[in-house]
Parts: C-alpha cells; structure tokens; sequence
C-alpha cells in the first residue's frame, strides 16, 4: 500500500530522494553513509535491481535533524557519489508542493474528484489554475477560489491555443499538466516540450476500445472488466508509458450507461493514485516503461 507523505513540512526538514544508476554493489551504502554525514534520518527507503536492463533504482524518503538544510547543500554533498556510481538523482524538499495545471472538457468527474481531494488535504499538489476548452466548469473551478481560463481549440486554431497553454504553464509556474478528460490531442511539439510532464487518463484498460463511445463499444462485446489508464503523454497517441490502472468486472445485464458509470468512478480513482504518486515522486520514467514505488 502507498503510504501518504505529510500533509505539510517545513522547508529543509524532509526530503525525497530518488536515484537511477547502473546496478553494482555498494550503492545503497553508499548513499545512506552520504544521508547520515548530512544527519538525516531515513524514514522510508525503497529499491528495485532491475535484470532487465542492469539498472538500479533507490527512493529515499528523510528527514533533517537539527537546522533546516538547503535542497543544495544535500545535492552538493551527494555529488561525489553521484559521479562515483554515474547515478541520474534528484532531491526534492517536501515543503514545496508540485504545481499541477489541470485540462478539462465537458465531464467533470476527474475534475471534481482531484478539487475535492486537494481541498480535504488528501492530494499534495496545488493547483493554480483550470484551462479548458469549454465554459463548463468555469462556476466549479471559481467554487474552489482556482483561476479559470477558456482556450477554445479548432483545427485553425490549435497551434495559437497551444502556444496560449505554453503561456499559462510559464505564468502559473506548472510542474505538471493533468488531462482530466480533457478531449483534445496535444501536438506532438507540444508533448517533445513537456517530456514526463503530462498525465491523461484514458477511458478503458490500454490498447482496448480506442475512439469513440468506448462504453457501447464494450456493451456491444459483451466484456466481462472494464477499466481504466493513467499514463504520461507522448506524442503517440495513448502509448504513452503506464502508471496507473484499475478495473471492475462487470456483466451481460449492465446497460451502456451503467458501464459509463462505473468507468467514471475508476477514471477518477486511478488518475487520482496515478496524480499522487507522480507528486510525492513513486515513478521512475524509464523510456516506455515506469516503475512506481509503493
């Protein structure tokens, strides 16, 4: 099970710490001689030796005793042995929540779902504004006190509508773009500039019942599970690398609209988890795969 980082921390108090590396021995030693020079204390620590590709990856999760500690002085202290092991690391200072820009269409249940959980505490992100390419949901993102832009999207449009987003992500100081059913396709420039960026949840367990009307696709099959993908947003379409699925069986005597109903409570479920993760950084991206960290 995932457990939940703090609601909140003070700065230079906890940190997450993940690292990627070529699998030797000696690694986490190395690492946690490294933390406790810094007197850090490791409350969580996570590793998976990857046969496949002779890779390592390591998460850390500490805590400072004594006077708070820059995220530079830890990236300062880690870099020799960072350079001894060709290790790809990052730390992260918990105190500073990611920045989620969330893009919407005309359902709202993803939306409604992620506000809810943001305002009870439940999601560590902020998220400084809605776009969407509809008027929808302006009175709902102004009910959680979120700034509401409308970007209208037609095919003469779509590069000026990009390039309007690229704005709002610079001014809003984004860490990440959230598609919460928003029913657009981003260009593939627009994906090449936010690598790992952008997580979309798609409506069905991946690569199955593409297109439209996925529920009476699915009816008229007669399936027996119905689910749903959250995954990072490349510029092929729905391939995109795999962080999060969930699924219900279901049967012959549900109806399109029951089927629709019940994916709408695994969409919001498993972009939920899938948000989460990404936030309290649980996801190696390693090219078409990730590994989450539980």
């Amino acid at each position: 099970m995932h457990q939940s980082l703090p609601a909140s921390a003070e700065s230079g108090r906890e940190f997450v710490l993940t690292v990627s590396c070529p699998d030797r021995r000696g690694i986490v030693h190395a690492v946690s001689g490294v933390m406790l020079e810094q007197s850090m204390t490791i409350l969580d620590s996570q590793q998976f030796a990857d046969a496949t590709s002779g890779e390592f990856h390591l998460r850390m999760h500490l805590v400072r005793e004594g006077r708070a500690l820059p995220v530079a002085d830890v990236d300062a202290a880690l870099a020799p042995v960072a350079a001894e092991f060709a290790m790809e690391y990052a730390v992260h200072d918990l105190s500073r929540r990611p920045r989620v820009l969330v893009m919407v269409s005309q359902q709202g249940h993803c939306l409604n779902d992620l506000l809810f959980r943001v305002e009870s505490g439940s999601l560590p992100i902020e998220v400084p504004a809605i776009v969407s390419n509809h008027e929808d949901f302006r009175g709902l993102a102004e009910w959680h006190g979120v700034p509401f832009h409308h970007v209208p999207v037609t095919r003469d449009t779509k590069p000026a509508a990009e390039q309007q987003l690229r704005d709002l992500v610079a001014e809003h100081r984004a860490d990440t773009i959230v598609l919460a059913r928003y029913m657009q396709i981003l260009s593939a420039d627009l994906c090449a500039d936010l690598p790992g960026r952008i997580i979309n949840i798609h409506h069905s367990l991946l690569p199955s019942f593409k297109g439209a009307k996925p529920y009476t696709q699915a009816h008229d099959r007669g399936v027996k599970v119905i689910g749903a993908t959250a995954h990072y947003v490349t510029a092929d379409l729905d391939e995109g690398p795999i962080i999060e699925q969930d699924f219900r069986r279901v049967d012959h005597r549900m109806s399109p609209a029951q089927l629709a109903s019940v994916g709408q409570e695994l969409e919001a479920m498993a972009l939920a988890r899938a948000v989460r993760w990404h936030a309290e950084h649980r996801v190696v991206l390693r090219g078409r795969r990730t590994i989450v960290f539980d």
